[in-house]
């Protein structure tokens, strides 16, 4: 303290850095009402295990006066949130593995990769060094042409491999009305550097092409990609589908709708499949217009285009025969809640059908940003698993 009893510039700076860290805490942990403070929750989930070494430096002193003890005391509580995503996310380790082994079967040791796969769904020194991929080749290819407009697709592969390539067909996210294929492209590099041949595909965008536009170039995608297998060294019998945010629920409805024996499996990030439902139970509006994304994609409301709704929900055609399914997600998703995996989910279990739900609890929508991060790690993992035994094990071979 100074002479005058008021608290000395140190320990006033201290609690508001204190107080900053514990805001930040928060923010990692919680749901969040804006579209920027669910930007910021994605960094402070992900990557908030660096500004939690930062804020150790605020605790040293803290018996110095009332003043810094409030200040580390806000400090502590702040770096045990931001810390929380890590810890949840390496209790998973004992966990998940056996889970995806049980809903899957465990991948064959002898998948052919260039590098192994991950040891583990967290791996503390990755958070740190990041995880890596071999180099790959990626080239760009006009896979259709609607209305004098090219859709192209990016063709991730392996820059040494040999033999024929499983293939995974990639879907962006964007709501339906944006995003770009050369969105998040470190688990199309990762996969292709593990032995993949990975297609991440633009497609037709609402609201000059609604539905089903997209679900019409995913499926000119597939024939497309398997029309490479002699010049590119990839299987077309062995296609899984993969789909992030509004990319998912097109991923999901095509695996589910094709009745294509080449597609062994689907993985979807993060996505909106109980479309009436979602209608209904909109997200926050400050972060997103959820049911303005539907009527644009579909054309309008449920009360008048009731067919489309009911057309684009993928749980409508889950049969005994439909793929096995991988769903990640995180419980606290500002944007696509929880109950749309849960949905279709419930309708595999009535079908019989392999599935897996990775539900991570500190997780927000599009937490894989941070490719390291806990999310990126665990998702990673999880999809790796996935595709090493639908596209490669035991549960490769076709129903």
């Amino acid at each position: 303290m100074t002479g005058s009893g008021l608290p000395g510039p140190g320990a006033v700076g201290r609690i508001i850095c204190g107080a900053c860290v514990a805001a930040a805490g928060v923010i990692a942990v919680a749901p969040q009402p804006t579209s920027v403070l669910w930007q910021a929750s994605i960094i402070l989930s992900e990557w908030g295990h660096w500004l939690a070494v930062l804020a150790l430096l605020l605790l040293p002193g803290w018996r110095r006066s009332r003043t810094d003890a409030a200040g580390a005391l806000a400090a502590g509580l702040g770096i045990l949130l931001l810390l929380s995503p890590v810890v949840r996310a390496r209790a998973l380790n004992a966990t998940l593995p056996a889970a995806l082994d049980s809903a899957f079967g465990p991948p064959p040791a002898s998948a052919p990769t260039v590098q192994p796969p991950r040891p583990a769904p967290l791996v503390l020194a990755d958070l740190l060094f990041g995880v890596s991929s071999d180099d790959v080749v990626v080239d760009e290819h006009v896979y259709a042409v609607v209305e004098n407009e090219q859709l192209t697709l990016d063709l991730y592969r392996p820059a040494f491999a040999a033999g024929t390539l499983p293939v995974v067909i990639a879907i962006h996210g964007g709501g339906w009305v944006g995003g770009g294929k050369r969105d998040l492209p470190e688990l199309y590099e990762y996969l292709a550097s593990r032995g993949y041949v990975v297609a991440s595909i633009a497609y037709r965008l609402a609201p000059r092409w609604r539905f089903p536009a997209a679900q019409e170039d995913v499926t000119a995608a597939i024939r497309y990609v398997q029309d490479l297998a002699h010049t590119h060294s990839l299987d077309p019998r062995r296609i899984a589908l993969l789909g992030r945010s509004a990319g998912a629920q097109i991923a999901v409805l095509a695996a589910y709708t094709a009745s294509d024996p080449a597609i062994r499996g689907v993985v979807s990030y993060y996505g909106p499949f109980a479309l009436r439902w979602g209608y209904d139970n909109p997200a926050r509006p400050g972060v997103v217009d959820s049911s303005g994304l539907l009527e644009t994609y579909l054309g309008g409301p449920p009360s008048t285009h009731g067919e489309q709704y009911y057309a684009a929900e993928p749980s409508r055609f889950v049969t005994p025969e439909s793929p096995p399914t991988l769903f990640i997600q995180g419980l606290r998703d500002e944007h696509v809640s929880p109950f749309h995996a849960e949905f279709v989910s419930s309708r595999l279990i009535d079908a019989g059908v392999r599935h897996a739900v990775v539900r991570m609890p500190w997780a927000t929508h599009a937490c894989d940003y941070a490719f390291s991060g806990p999310c990126g790690q665990v998702s990673t993992y999880a999809v790796e698993r996935f595709l090493g035994a639908v596209l490669h094990g035991a549960a490769a071979s076709p129903p």
